[in-house]
């Protein structure tokens, strides 16, 4: 459930971003490229912080965690590359 939580919210974020690139296109004209770049890394954080708390709180080993993570960053982060390659 965790997982689903943590990818809705990647998705959300991602929304929040792109719409933010989309409002200042017009006065800078890169600025989708910015905010998906943006989110791209600020994401790989708040995905390594879960993965962190996974490890360090909830007493899973790093081999259990690293294909959690490999999933929460990938797929909104694949869904952001996508859409700035195609819709913006």
């Amino acid at each position: 459930m965790r997982t689903a939580l943590f990818l809705v919210a990647g998705f959300l974020l991602l929304g929040a971003a792109l719409l933010l690139g989309k409002l200042f296109s017009t006065h800078y004209p890169g600025a989708t490229f910015v905010a998906t770049c943006t989110y791209v890394a600020l994401w790989l954080i708040i995905a390594g912080i879960n993965m962190w708390v996974g490890v360090a709180k909830a007493g899973y080993s790093v081999t259990e965690e690293l294909p959690i993570l490999l999933l929460i960053f990938s797929v909104p982060a694949a869904a952001a590359i996508f859409l700035k390659w195609k819709v913006f």
